[in-house]
């Protein structure tokens, strides 16, 4: 049987894990995050959920060490849970991760018409009563098909194209930050949050879990590690991407505060540009902003493409999906199918339209925070020493606490009908999958022909 390509090194877990974590959101929706917390409120929301996350970060990292499994979630649930929870917490980081693909798809598009405008025209139709232009739909579909070419083809060239993007997006984002900042004043900041501080700190963590979700792509390509790659450098990346992620998304939203009046500028489309075109006075900057803000999209593109991918390939490898999706490619030694299934629901979903940009990250977010709550529960449940016990414990909480409060009615900012619609629709979907490949495996089903024995020898030996 044809293996996936071992090539990955650190640095491109790193690029992996930070890459699929910190898209265009900071751009495209920061007016929501403003609105939700305000600077302070959205700096201590992302600071805190940044460290909540680290109990969780140690968690996976200690399991990926113990169980280099593509299969990720799934795989650690499998070994104490009923096959149905390994399934549903498996199909919940699907969600997670897939449906960042078709958001970055739309984005670029909006990014593209903010250069030029005459891109907004041949208005193809309405969603919620949101315009769907032509040209939007062309540059996604694009974009869409080169990340599918490139995933195809080969591991190293799609960890080459993110470690580029990565470590670019990084320079761009020190770039300007420091230029803005240099002809701000704290006269802007206020006022310092949106509503009374704890609510808009509340506010902010509820969507944390969506755009802090990636950290724990890493364990999606842990197969594809270079043979000379030591376990310990699954922890360090997935610990260097929470924190990363967590400064820099700190970091930008008090960069917005502080250059400019920002309660002024909230209706603006991409606002974080707008900002700092006043604060500097000219234009240039924002080409500065819009070219850090191309590379991220399209990192995070790239890695969350890789990371659903995988966690598809590693599902159906254990015959909870059709085992068609198993394939590898004998020569690019890619998980072919998985890719190409990605592509195409990346490019149906992207008929939606800018429509579906906030209701991806409150659905997202639940989606995430389900995911860490099973694998902590799971690894709890495996008894290890007393301290590690504990670290699990407290991811258990946090990942419960972010679930809860998205669904509770009396929780500020709780699901709408548009989050429970999708939500529901995830999990029906998810059923009907589930049960068809449970009736193919009572009537004899060729699951067991593609299922990868290593799976079985990762669990053994963990």
């Amino acid at each position: 049987m044809t293996q996936l390509a071992r090539q990955l090194r650190i640095a491109d877990y790193f690029s992996l894990g930070w890459g699929t974590m910190v898209g265009v959101g900071w751009l495209v929706v920061m007016d929501d995050w403003l609105m939700r917390g305000g600077p302070l409120g959205g700096i201590l929301g992302f600071a805190i959920g940044g460290i909540l996350l680290l109990p969780i970060g140690y968690v996976y990292g200690k399991l990926v060490m113990a169980m280099p499994d593509a299969a990720g979630e799934v795989a650690y649930t499998a070994k104490v849970f009923p096959r149905p929870v390994s399934f549903y917490t498996g199909w919940m980081m699907m969600l997670a991760y897939f449906i960042v693909c078709p958001w970055e798809a739309v984005a670029v598009g909006r990014i593209a018409a903010y250069i030029f405008p005459a891109l907004d025209s041949i208005e193809l139709y309405g969603v919620a009563g949101k315009p769907v232009y032509l040209p939007h739909l062309a540059i996604g579909l694009t974009l869409t098909a080169l990340l599918t070419v490139v995933n195809y083809r080969g591991v190293r060239l799609s960890a080459t194209f993110q470690n580029w993007t990565t470590f670019g997006t990084l320079t761009l984002f020190v770039v300007f930050v420091a230029i803005g900042v240099a002809r701000g004043s704290p006269a802007n900041f206020p006022p310092l949050f949106t509503h009374t501080s704890f609510v808009s700190i509340v506010l902010v963590l509820q969507i944390v879990p969506y755009f802090m979700t990636g950290f724990e792509s890493v364990t999606k390509a842990a197969e594809e590690a270079n043979p000379q790659f030591r376990a310990q450098g699954f922890s360090r990346a997935i610990f260097a991407a929470i924190i990363v992620g967590a400064v820099f998304y700190s970091v930008v939203i008090a960069a917005v505060g502080f250059v400019s009046p920002w309660r002024s500028l909230t209706g603006e489309p991409f606002m974080t540009a707008v900002a700092f075109e006043h604060a500097v006075g000219s234009r240039w900057i924002v080409s500065i902003i819009l070219s850090a803000a191309l590379l991220s999209l399209f990192k995070v593109f790239n890695g969350n493409f890789v990371a659903a991918s995988r966690l598809l390939f590693a599902m159906a490898r254990r015959g909870l999906v059709h085992t068609r999706l198993a394939s590898v490619h004998p020569q690019n030694q890619t998980p072919a199918a998985a890719v190409v299934s990605v592509g195409v629901a990346t490019a149906l979903c992207m008929f939606l339209g800018s429509a579906i940009l906030v209701p991806i990250s409150e659905v997202g977010s639940v989606a995430s925070a389900t995911g860490w709550f099973a694998v902590c529960a799971a690894y709890l449940s495996m008894k290890p020493r007393v301290a590690d016990r504990l670290i699990a414990l407290l991811g258990v909480l946090v990942g419960l606490a972010m679930v809860l409060m998205k669904l509770l009615p009396f929780v500020p900012g709780h699901f709408s009908i548009w989050e429970w619609l999708v939500l529901g629709l995830w999990i029906i979907l998810g059923t009907l999958v589930g049960r068809a490949r449970g009736r193919q495996l009572a009537t004899g089903g060729n699951a067991n022909t593609t299922v990868d024995s290593r799976k079985t020898d990762h669990e053994r030996n963990s």
